[in-house]
């Protein structure tokens, strides 16, 4: 998929985390200098719970309550990268299913995945979160893995 001058899509995990806020704004750097298009995109899914992927979808009401949760948290980790997403053309993306299948699946029809090292879920001491791991390994484009700090 070609960006707005033809430098194609960039995929960015985002899930409030400073570690993703550093990737997004690598990620913004990245595409400004490669005249493509950035797309902002978080995962959830219900049970919040580790565990194997949801078989199932939320109910309705806890659906809608959890979404609006999901892209308030997109929204404020954005706004920290572009003052006005609108006028950048950033893209922003609610996935409903596990952050790391979500990415590897969007990394199809992307030039560039990018991810924090570690996330919200992150163990101290940890260089590499399992959702990075799982992009690393899994993805159908490059993958750029940003360290924050």
């Amino acid at each position: 998929m070609m960006g707005k001058s033809g430098g194609g899509l960039v995929v960015v995990g985002v899930d409030g985390s400073e570690e993703s806020v550093a990737a997004l704004r690598w990620a913004a750097d990245y595409a400004k200098a490669a005249g493509a298009t950035v797309q902002a995109l978080i995962a959830w899914h219900y049970p919040d719970v580790a565990g194997s992927p949801p078989v199932g979808h939320a109910p309705a009401p806890i659906r809608h309550e959890s979404e609006q949760h999901i892209r308030d948290t997109l929204d404020q980790a954005v706004r920290q990268v572009y003052p006005d997403p609108a006028a950048a053309g950033v893209q922003t993306r609610l996935a409903y299913g596990h952050p790391s299948q979500a990415l590897v699946e969007a990394s199809k029809g992307a030039s560039l995945l990018v991810v924090g090292s570690r996330g919200q879920g992150a163990f101290t001491g940890m260089l590499l979160g399992s959702v990075s791991m799982h992009c690393v390994t899994g993805a159908f484009c490059p993958v750029t893995v940003v360290r924050h700090g």
